[in-house]
């Protein structure tokens, strides 16, 4: 008798153990990012600036960049810290006079430009809705957020550089759901926003994840960011989209 009360306390250790351990996930994703930019930004001073379009002014490219994100999954609670690059760059012939930075540059000038905004998002999620313990599983959660941005900007004639630079914490509110139809492969979608004092981010894509093995997988995806910052005489109204895909591994 002791030893069949031993082995079924054991059974259920064991159990426990294992149900910890499946709550308990840290996930690691590393990928790249092609982004498409459209919008406009501005460097002013004294409030003296041209809003210079980044398409039709500056003919800027699209920014392929690495990226990289953690998860601490606990329960019905996930802890993520993710890090966006983004930098585009383009020469171009001035086909209007634009102000920057206290610089006029006239039409028929040939720049040089960068825009570079590099993207710390930290978030928590809590699963209102954790159904992980079926053959389809579903997941719904409220996810909050604090996306700093540093952003720079640089336009360069003859050799003469104006440029301007702003860090910018913007915090969003949103919705975060996965879908797994099975346990190999998995659908994810985000969407967050929130503005204040000019500044205002939404962010938001859409993800499949394939593991046919259970630590490891590929990912693939897209994303679209709409940034507004208004700030230390940086003005950006922006867009940026493009397709991802990368690897990840879990333990």
């Amino acid at each position: 008798m002791k030893l069949k009360i031993s082995a079924a306390l054991s059974a259920m250790m064991l159990g426990f153990a294992g149900v910890a351990s499946a709550d308990e996930t840290i996930a690691v994703k590393v990928g790249y990012m092609m982004l498409s930019p459209s919008g406009q930004f501005a460097s002013t001073i004294n409030n003296v600036g041209t809003r210079v379009d980044m398409e039709t002014d500056l003919a800027l490219k699209n920014s392929q960049q690495p990226t990289g994100e953690i998860t601490v999954k606990l329960g019905d609670s996930s802890i993520s810290a993710a890090f966006v690059p983004m930098s585009f760059g383009g020469t171009s012939l001035l086909g209007r006079n634009i102000t920057y930075g206290g610089t006029t540059y006239t039409a028929g000038t040939t720049v040089s430009s960068d825009f570079k905004a590099d993207m710390i998002d930290i978030g928590y999620t809590y699963y209102v809705v954790n159904m992980d313990d079926l053959p389809s599983r579903f997941q719904l959660g409220i996810e909050t957020s604090v996306k700093t941005i540093n952003a720079k900007t640089s336009i360069t004639s003859a050799g003469a550089t104006s440029n301007k630079s702003a860090t910018v914490p913007i915090p969003t509110v949103g919705l975060r759901a996965r879908v797994a139809l099975a346990d190999f492969i998995g659908l994810t979608g985000r969407v967050g926003y929130l503005g204040y004092s000019g500044n205002s981010i939404l962010d938001a894509d859409a993800q499949i994840e394939f593991s046919p093995l259970p630590t490891l997988g590929v990912y693939a995806g897209y994303r679209q960011l709409k940034l507004k910052i208004d700030s230390n005489s940086v003005y950006v109204n922006a867009t940026f989209s493009g397709p991802y895909a990368g690897a990840f591994f879990r333990f």
